[in-house]
């Protein structure tokens, strides 16, 4: 799944938990589903954030720095 996409699912699961007509079992179940997904994203934006770069023109020249 994409970014975006397990951002949508994590949208659904915190709504069926606000809902608060989810019985217990699947409270439970829901939550530990957010987890992953929560756990997941951190992943995707940790290694996007290694790969994102920022061009710069310095000292006449094209040069790629790491983004901070």
């Amino acid at each position: 799944m994409t970014y975006e996409e397990l951002v949508k699912r994590l949208e659904q699961i915190v709504a069926e938990l606000e809902s608060g007509e989810a019985k217990l079992g699947e409270v439970n179940k829901l939550f530990a589903e957010g987890a992953e997904i929560v756990k997941k994203c951190y992943e995707l934006l940790n290694e996007s954030q290694g790969k994102v770069t920022v061009l710069r023109e310095e000292l006449g020249k094209l040069v790629e720095k790491p983004l901070q």
